[in-house]
């Protein structure tokens, strides 16, 4: 199965680190994802945190494009409720006219955060799922270059240029598979968010897709943390860490920072272990054979021929080594060569 693989990077501060680390490791791993073949690099936009960095990511996409020269960049996503459509148009229509064929706008209509912080970003936001629509279909022309209809046709998203950035939607529910395919957009579904529906809504969308302007044929991908290691020890010392930030959050404890020896020795109730068998499915992990076998089943589930891999880790070095083991696994290179 010839699968590709992508990077979402959320920006993760380590414990004892800080926010311009954090943005440190981003740029050194984009430039380590594309020599090891990963065909995409998406930047998650978050707000109002303490354990994670990038609440700008077009702003990180332009720095990490001028870093690389093929991987593809993109917002895995924009959260467009939280912004004007014509600011989102134009930042992308820039951000493409740089560097041209290898942008890509992810969205979503999450917060990316509370809801006061929300409303703050745009005192505007309704949080009406008509208004969001209304977004994805302007936003839609303004990147066609069509004018927008409520102006008359006098406004248009400049820079003027040839090519469009390729349009994703980000879902973790079957409602946004069928927007995705309504609008004729590709689809990313967030299984590292959700993980129960994720192959029936992939389904839904091939079954509904109408083809657009940007894009003619269903085009679908899987988001997963992954944690690889080259021992099953290593890699369920990361899970165990996974287990236990995923269970902080349910309980709304976004920024926690903790350490191996505090997640291993939790001793968990019965509901929260069943939770934390439940938060599993949002992961794989293992030994990069384990991992392959894994993620080649979860594509051929989704009938999708992308990846788009997460790792958090307590140390940098662990996640570099993932990414890694996970190329060489899948033998990304050889891949890129052809």
């Amino acid at each position: 199965m010839n699968l590709k693989l992508s990077v979402l990077d959320q920006t993760p501060i380590r414990r004892g680190s800080n926010a311009v680390e954090a943005l440190k490791e981003s740029t050194e791993l984009v430039q380590l994802a594309e020599q090891l073949g990963y065909t995409r690099y998406w930047l998650s936009e978050h707000h109002n945190s303490k354990s994670l960095a990038g609440a700008a990511p077009e702003v990180l996409i332009a720095r990490l494009a001028s870093l690389t020269s093929r991987i593809r960049l993109g917002s895995g996503g924009i959260m467009l409720p939280n912004h004007s459509t014509l600011k989102v148009a134009e930042n992308f229509r820039l951000l493409e006219g740089l560097f041209p064929g290898r942008i890509d706008l992810g969205l979503g209509r999450a917060p990316g955060g509370d809801r006061l912080t929300a409303s703050l970003l745009n005192p505007s936001n309704t949080f009406s799922p008509s208004d969001y629509l209304r977004q994805l279909s302007d936003l839609q022309a303004f990147l066609a270059g069509d004018p927008d209809s409520e102006s008359g046709g006098k406004v248009m998203a400049i820079p003027d240029i040839a090519t469009q950035p390729q349009l994703w939607v980000l879902s973790s529910s079957g409602e946004s598979a069928y927007i995705a395919a309504h609008y004729g957009m590709a689809l990313s579904f967030a299984q590292f968010i959700n993980p129960l529906g994720g192959p029936e809504a992939a389904r839904a969308y091939r079954e509904r897709f109408l083809p657009s302007e940007q894009l003619a044929e269903p085009q679908v991908s899987v988001g997963i943390f992954v944690f690889c290691a080259a021992t099953e020890e290593k890699a369920q010392q990361m899970q165990t860490m996974m287990d236990y930030r995923l269970l902080n959050f349910e309980k709304g404890r976004y920024d926690a920072q903790f350490s191996y020896e505090e997640a291993s020795s939790y001793k968990y109730t019965e509901q929260e272990w069943n939770r934390v068998l439940y938060n599993r499915g949002r992961a794989v992990s293992g030994t990069p054979d384990k991992v392959k076998e894994e993620l080649i089943d979860l594509a051929k589930d989704f009938t999708a021929d992308e990846i788009v891999v997460s790792t958090f880790a307590e140390r940098f070095e662990d996640r570099v080594n993932s990414y890694k083991l996970l190329a060489k696994a899948f033998d990304l290179n050889k891949e890129l060569q052809h």
